[in-house]
Protein backbone atom coordinates (compact mmCIF):
# COMPACT_ATOMS: atom_id res chain seq x y z
CA UNK A 1 0.00 0.00 0.00
CA UNK A 2 1.17 3.39 -1.15
CA UNK A 3 1.71 6.32 1.81
CA UNK A 4 -0.93 7.83 -0.40
CA UNK A 5 -3.33 4.96 0.34
CA UNK A 6 -2.67 4.93 3.78
CA UNK A 7 -3.32 8.49 4.25
CA UNK A 8 -6.28 8.67 2.50
CA UNK A 9 -7.91 4.70 3.59
CA UNK A 10 -10.46 6.71 6.56
CA UNK A 11 -12.05 9.31 3.34
CA UNK A 12 -11.77 6.80 0.87
CA UNK A 13 -13.68 4.25 3.11
CA UNK A 14 -16.45 6.50 4.07
CA UNK A 15 -17.00 7.86 0.60
CA UNK A 16 -16.66 3.83 -1.14
CA UNK A 17 -15.02 5.56 -4.31
CA UNK A 18 -11.48 4.84 -5.75
CA UNK A 19 -10.46 8.73 -4.68
CA UNK A 20 -12.01 10.43 -2.22
CA UNK A 21 -12.39 13.80 -3.85
CA UNK A 22 -15.51 15.43 -4.01
CA UNK A 23 -16.00 17.64 -6.53
CA UNK A 24 -17.87 20.15 -5.12
CA UNK A 25 -21.66 20.85 -5.99
CA UNK A 26 -22.12 24.07 -8.08
CA UNK A 27 -25.46 25.68 -8.72
CA UNK A 28 -26.04 25.06 -12.69
CA UNK A 29 -22.58 23.47 -13.42
CA UNK A 30 -22.77 20.23 -11.07
CA UNK A 31 -25.70 18.47 -13.09
CA UNK A 32 -26.42 15.21 -14.63
CA UNK A 33 -23.81 15.17 -17.17
CA UNK A 34 -20.80 16.50 -14.79
CA UNK A 35 -21.62 13.81 -11.93
CA UNK A 36 -21.65 11.34 -13.75
CA UNK A 37 -18.16 12.00 -15.32
CA UNK A 38 -16.99 12.28 -12.04
CA UNK A 39 -18.18 9.14 -11.16
CA UNK A 40 -16.89 7.29 -13.88
CA UNK A 41 -13.57 8.32 -13.26
CA UNK A 42 -13.06 7.29 -9.84
CA UNK A 43 -13.99 10.38 -7.85
CA UNK A 44 -16.96 11.67 -5.51
CA UNK A 45 -19.83 13.56 -7.55
CA UNK A 46 -22.26 15.35 -5.83
CA UNK A 47 -25.36 16.52 -7.54
CA UNK A 48 -26.23 20.58 -6.82
CA UNK A 49 -29.67 20.89 -5.44
CA UNK A 50 -29.02 24.48 -5.72
CA UNK A 51 -32.92 26.19 -6.13
CA UNK A 52 -33.81 24.16 -8.95
CA UNK A 53 -37.76 23.27 -9.79
CA UNK A 54 -38.63 20.98 -7.27
CA UNK A 55 -39.67 18.89 -10.76
CA UNK A 56 -36.53 18.70 -12.26
CA UNK A 57 -34.80 18.52 -9.00
CA UNK A 58 -36.52 15.12 -8.88
CA UNK A 59 -35.84 14.12 -12.36
CA UNK A 60 -31.84 14.67 -11.97
CA UNK A 61 -31.95 12.70 -8.88
CA UNK A 62 -33.64 9.98 -10.87
CA UNK A 63 -30.87 9.94 -13.39
CA UNK A 64 -28.44 9.65 -11.01
CA UNK A 65 -29.73 6.97 -8.86
CA UNK A 66 -30.66 4.65 -12.15
CA UNK A 67 -26.91 5.84 -14.05
CA UNK A 68 -24.33 5.77 -11.34
CA UNK A 69 -22.71 2.72 -10.61
CA UNK A 70 -20.71 4.41 -7.71
CA UNK A 71 -21.76 6.31 -4.25
CA UNK A 72 -22.55 9.89 -4.94
CA UNK A 73 -24.18 12.94 -3.23
CA UNK A 74 -26.91 15.37 -3.34
CA UNK A 75 -26.57 19.28 -1.76
CA UNK A 76 -29.31 20.62 -0.59
CA UNK A 77 -29.06 24.59 -0.20
CA UNK A 78 -30.73 25.19 3.36
CA UNK A 79 -31.07 28.85 3.03
CA UNK A 80 -33.03 28.82 -0.51
CA UNK A 81 -36.76 28.92 -1.01
CA UNK A 82 -36.78 25.17 -2.42
CA UNK A 83 -34.66 23.98 0.51
CA UNK A 84 -37.79 22.00 2.22
CA UNK A 85 -39.03 20.55 -1.21
CA UNK A 86 -36.11 19.38 -2.06
CA UNK A 87 -35.16 18.06 1.85
CA UNK A 88 -38.67 15.62 0.88
CA UNK A 89 -37.81 14.60 -2.56
CA UNK A 90 -33.80 13.41 -1.26
CA UNK A 91 -35.39 11.66 1.72
CA UNK A 92 -37.45 9.17 0.00
CA UNK A 93 -35.31 8.67 -2.81
CA UNK A 94 -32.38 5.95 -2.90
CA UNK A 95 -29.46 8.46 -2.52
CA UNK A 96 -26.72 7.75 -0.39
CA UNK A 97 -25.42 10.96 1.04
CA UNK A 98 -26.44 13.88 1.73
CA UNK A 99 -24.96 17.29 2.04
CA UNK A 100 -26.21 20.32 3.81
CA UNK A 101 -24.59 23.65 2.40
CA UNK A 102 -25.40 27.41 2.75
CA UNK A 103 -26.24 27.26 6.20
CA UNK A 104 -26.31 24.69 9.35
CA UNK A 105 -28.85 21.92 9.15
CA UNK A 106 -31.08 21.54 12.54
CA UNK A 107 -31.03 18.17 14.91
CA UNK A 108 -34.17 17.06 13.22
CA UNK A 109 -33.18 17.65 10.00
CA UNK A 110 -30.02 15.71 10.25
CA UNK A 111 -31.86 12.60 12.52
CA UNK A 112 -34.84 12.66 9.96
CA UNK A 113 -31.81 11.76 6.87
CA UNK A 114 -29.83 9.29 8.74
CA UNK A 115 -32.91 7.20 9.69
CA UNK A 116 -34.07 7.23 6.06
CA UNK A 117 -30.94 5.69 5.75
CA UNK A 118 -28.86 8.59 4.47
CA UNK A 119 -25.25 9.74 5.19
CA UNK A 120 -24.71 12.97 6.03
CA UNK A 121 -21.85 15.91 5.79
CA UNK A 122 -22.29 19.44 6.48
CA UNK A 123 -19.78 22.69 6.36
CA UNK A 124 -17.79 23.32 9.48
CA UNK A 125 -16.90 27.54 9.53
CA UNK A 126 -15.84 27.56 12.87
CA UNK A 127 -14.56 24.91 15.66
CA UNK A 128 -18.25 25.60 17.67
CA UNK A 129 -20.37 24.64 14.43
CA UNK A 130 -18.21 21.56 13.74
CA UNK A 131 -18.53 20.76 17.44
CA UNK A 132 -22.57 21.07 17.07
CA UNK A 133 -22.75 19.32 14.05
CA UNK A 134 -20.93 16.25 15.76
CA UNK A 135 -23.14 16.34 17.91
CA UNK A 136 -26.21 16.23 15.88
CA UNK A 137 -24.93 12.91 14.25
CA UNK A 138 -23.21 14.16 11.25
CA UNK A 139 -21.32 11.65 9.79
CA UNK A 140 -18.66 13.47 7.87
CA UNK A 141 -17.40 17.44 8.55
CA UNK A 142 -16.53 19.59 5.18
CA UNK A 143 -14.22 22.08 6.15
CA UNK A 144 -14.19 24.76 3.62
CA UNK A 145 -11.91 27.62 4.24
CA UNK A 146 -12.90 31.25 2.56
CA UNK A 147 -10.44 30.93 -0.10
CA UNK A 148 -13.72 28.71 -1.97
CA UNK A 149 -15.80 29.89 -4.49
CA UNK A 150 -19.73 30.51 -4.26
CA UNK A 151 -20.85 30.45 -0.50
CA UNK A 152 -19.00 30.70 1.67
CA UNK A 153 -18.22 31.62 5.44
CA UNK A 154 -15.89 34.47 7.21
CA UNK A 155 -12.70 31.90 8.31
CA UNK A 156 -9.40 30.92 6.15
CA UNK A 157 -9.01 27.40 5.68
CA UNK A 158 -5.16 28.40 7.56
CA UNK A 159 -7.36 28.94 10.93
CA UNK A 160 -9.80 26.53 10.31
CA UNK A 161 -6.97 23.60 9.89
CA UNK A 162 -5.51 24.72 13.46
CA UNK A 163 -9.44 24.91 14.85
CA UNK A 164 -11.11 22.16 13.64
CA UNK A 165 -9.05 19.48 11.05
CA UNK A 166 -6.01 19.29 14.35
CA UNK A 167 -8.81 18.86 17.11
CA UNK A 168 -11.78 16.88 15.97
CA UNK A 169 -10.92 13.31 15.13
CA UNK A 170 -14.63 11.75 16.12
CA UNK A 171 -15.53 11.97 12.37
CA UNK A 172 -14.10 12.29 8.87
CA UNK A 173 -13.03 16.07 7.59
CA UNK A 174 -12.99 16.67 4.06
CA UNK A 175 -11.07 19.97 3.64
CA UNK A 176 -12.04 22.40 0.61
CA UNK A 177 -11.12 25.85 -0.14
CA UNK A 178 -8.31 27.50 -2.42
CA UNK A 179 -7.26 23.45 -3.75
CA UNK A 180 -5.40 23.83 -6.83
CA UNK A 181 -2.86 20.62 -7.22
CA UNK A 182 -2.00 17.45 -5.85
CA UNK A 183 1.15 18.93 -3.66
CA UNK A 184 -1.47 20.85 -1.91
CA UNK A 185 -3.90 17.53 -1.40
CA UNK A 186 -0.36 15.77 0.12
CA UNK A 187 -0.09 17.82 2.95
CA UNK A 188 -3.79 18.23 3.99
CA UNK A 189 -3.88 14.09 4.23
CA UNK A 190 -0.53 14.67 6.19
CA UNK A 191 -2.25 17.15 8.24
CA UNK A 192 -5.07 14.59 9.15
CA UNK A 193 -7.67 15.49 6.46
CA UNK A 194 -9.75 12.38 4.87
CA UNK A 195 -10.22 13.84 1.34
CA UNK A 196 -10.63 16.39 -0.29
CA UNK A 197 -13.17 18.87 -1.86
CA UNK A 198 -12.37 20.93 -5.33
CA UNK A 199 -14.89 22.95 -7.48
CA UNK A 200 -13.03 25.43 -9.29
CA UNK A 201 -10.85 22.95 -10.73
CA UNK A 202 -13.88 20.90 -12.05
CA UNK A 203 -15.10 23.84 -13.53
CA UNK A 204 -11.91 23.81 -16.14
CA UNK A 205 -12.93 19.72 -16.94
CA UNK A 206 -14.05 19.09 -20.87
CA UNK A 207 -17.11 17.56 -19.44
CA UNK A 208 -18.41 20.66 -17.46
CA UNK A 209 -21.40 22.31 -19.56
CA UNK A 210 -20.88 25.28 -18.74
CA UNK A 211 -20.37 28.03 -21.41
CA UNK A 212 -17.11 28.84 -22.90
CA UNK A 213 -17.26 32.32 -22.06
CA UNK A 214 -17.57 31.65 -18.67
CA UNK A 215 -14.45 28.88 -18.47
CA UNK A 216 -12.50 31.58 -20.56
CA UNK A 217 -13.12 34.12 -17.48
CA UNK A 218 -11.38 31.60 -14.90
CA UNK A 219 -8.36 31.39 -17.26
CA UNK A 220 -8.22 35.09 -17.40
CA UNK A 221 -8.74 35.76 -13.91
CA UNK A 222 -6.30 36.24 -11.04
CA UNK A 223 -6.55 35.35 -7.58
CA UNK A 224 -7.43 38.90 -6.28
CA UNK A 225 -9.88 39.37 -8.62
CA UNK A 226 -12.60 36.65 -7.15
CA UNK A 227 -13.28 38.72 -3.99
CA UNK A 228 -16.45 38.09 -1.40
CA UNK A 229 -19.18 39.97 -1.17
CA UNK A 230 -20.11 42.68 1.13
CA UNK A 231 -22.73 42.48 3.81
CA UNK A 232 -24.94 46.03 4.87
CA UNK A 233 -27.58 45.49 7.34
CA UNK A 234 -27.74 42.44 9.57
CA UNK A 235 -32.05 42.48 8.91
CA UNK A 236 -30.67 41.25 5.43
CA UNK A 237 -29.29 37.54 5.81
CA UNK A 238 -26.65 37.76 3.01
CA UNK A 239 -24.46 34.66 3.13
CA UNK A 240 -21.12 35.87 1.89
CA UNK A 241 -20.53 34.85 -2.11
CA UNK A 242 -17.05 34.85 -3.80
CA UNK A 243 -17.08 35.65 -7.25
CA UNK A 244 -14.87 37.14 -9.58
CA UNK A 245 -15.46 40.91 -9.87
CA UNK A 246 -17.98 42.50 -12.59
CA UNK A 247 -20.82 44.15 -13.00
CA UNK A 248 -22.84 41.17 -10.83
CA UNK A 249 -21.17 42.13 -8.12
CA UNK A 250 -21.83 45.82 -8.18
CA UNK A 251 -25.69 45.37 -8.98
CA UNK A 252 -25.84 42.78 -5.87
CA UNK A 253 -24.82 45.64 -3.91
CA UNK A 254 -27.60 48.07 -5.62
CA UNK A 255 -30.05 45.30 -5.02
CA UNK A 256 -29.08 45.51 -1.04
CA UNK A 257 -29.40 48.71 -0.60
CA UNK A 258 -32.61 48.35 -2.46
CA UNK A 259 -33.98 45.50 -0.26
CA UNK A 260 -32.44 47.51 2.95
CA UNK A 261 -34.87 50.33 2.06
CA UNK A 262 -37.66 48.25 1.52
CA UNK A 263 -37.37 47.10 5.05
CA UNK A 264 -36.82 50.55 6.54
CA UNK A 265 -40.32 51.14 4.90
CA UNK A 266 -42.03 47.86 6.09
CA UNK A 267 -42.61 47.09 2.41
CA UNK A 268 -41.44 43.66 2.78
CA UNK A 269 -40.46 41.46 5.43
CA UNK A 270 -36.82 39.98 6.28
CA UNK A 271 -38.10 36.27 4.60
CA UNK A 272 -38.92 38.50 1.50
CA UNK A 273 -35.85 39.81 1.42
CA UNK A 274 -34.07 36.86 1.93
CA UNK A 275 -35.93 35.09 -1.03
CA UNK A 276 -34.51 38.32 -3.31
CA UNK A 277 -30.76 37.84 -2.35
CA UNK A 278 -31.25 34.20 -3.09
CA UNK A 279 -33.19 34.62 -6.35
CA UNK A 280 -30.85 36.97 -7.27
CA UNK A 281 -27.86 34.44 -6.79
CA UNK A 282 -29.67 31.69 -8.54
CA UNK A 283 -30.86 33.77 -11.41
CA UNK A 284 -27.41 35.98 -11.81
CA UNK A 285 -25.34 32.21 -11.68
CA UNK A 286 -27.35 31.16 -14.86
CA UNK A 287 -27.11 34.26 -16.79
CA UNK A 288 -23.47 33.38 -16.99
CA UNK A 289 -22.82 29.21 -17.11
CA UNK A 290 -25.95 29.19 -19.45
CA UNK A 291 -26.14 32.16 -21.38
CA UNK A 292 -22.13 33.13 -21.56
CA UNK A 293 -22.91 36.88 -19.87
CA UNK A 294 -19.59 36.95 -17.75
CA UNK A 295 -20.74 40.83 -17.59
CA UNK A 296 -23.82 40.73 -15.85
CA UNK A 297 -23.72 37.09 -14.64
CA UNK A 298 -21.92 35.90 -11.55
CA UNK A 299 -18.73 34.24 -11.68
CA UNK A 300 -18.52 32.33 -8.46
CA UNK A 301 -14.90 31.05 -8.60
CA UNK A 302 -13.02 30.37 -5.45
CA UNK A 303 -9.49 32.00 -5.60
CA UNK A 304 -8.07 29.21 -6.64
CA UNK A 305 -9.09 30.29 -10.13
CA UNK A 306 -6.04 32.75 -10.01
CA UNK A 307 -4.11 28.55 -10.72
CA UNK A 308 -6.46 28.02 -13.75
CA UNK A 309 -4.38 27.91 -16.68
CA UNK A 310 -6.11 24.92 -19.27
CA UNK A 311 -9.25 22.96 -19.82
CA UNK A 312 -8.79 19.15 -19.18
CA UNK A 313 -10.88 16.07 -19.51
CA UNK A 314 -11.65 15.27 -15.64
CA UNK A 315 -9.48 11.36 -15.85
CA UNK A 316 -6.39 13.22 -16.41
CA UNK A 317 -7.33 16.06 -13.95
CA UNK A 318 -7.75 13.55 -11.56
CA UNK A 319 -4.53 11.27 -12.79
CA UNK A 320 -2.17 14.80 -12.88
CA UNK A 321 -3.58 15.52 -9.02
CA UNK A 322 -2.91 11.91 -8.08
CA UNK A 323 0.60 12.09 -9.66
CA UNK A 324 1.86 14.99 -8.11
CA UNK A 325 0.32 14.41 -4.38
CA UNK A 326 2.60 10.42 -4.92
CA UNK A 327 5.63 12.83 -6.11
CA UNK A 328 5.13 15.41 -3.07
CA UNK A 329 4.92 12.77 -0.34
CA UNK A 330 8.00 10.89 -1.56
CA UNK A 331 9.86 14.39 -1.67
CA UNK A 332 8.62 14.52 1.85
CA UNK A 333 9.61 11.04 2.90
CA UNK A 334 13.18 11.72 1.77
CA UNK A 335 13.56 14.77 3.77
CA UNK A 336 12.33 13.43 7.05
Amino acid sequence: MSVLEKLWKRGKDFLGVKYPVMAGAMTWISNFELVKAVSENGAFPVLAGGNMEPDLFEKEIDKCVKSLKTPFAVNLITIAPYFRAHYEIVRKKDVPYIIFAGSFPGKKDVESMKEAGKKTMSFASTNSIAEQQIRYGVDALILEGSEAGGHIGHVSLTILLQQVLFEFKEVPIFVAGGIANGKMIAHLLLMGAAGVQLGTRFVMSEECQAHPNFKKAFIRAHARQAVATPKYDDRLHVVAVRAIKNKAMDEFGKLQLELINKLDKNQIDRHQAQYEVEKFWMGSLKKAVVDGDVDHGSLMAGQSVGLMKDIKPIKTILRDLMDEAEEELKRVQKIL
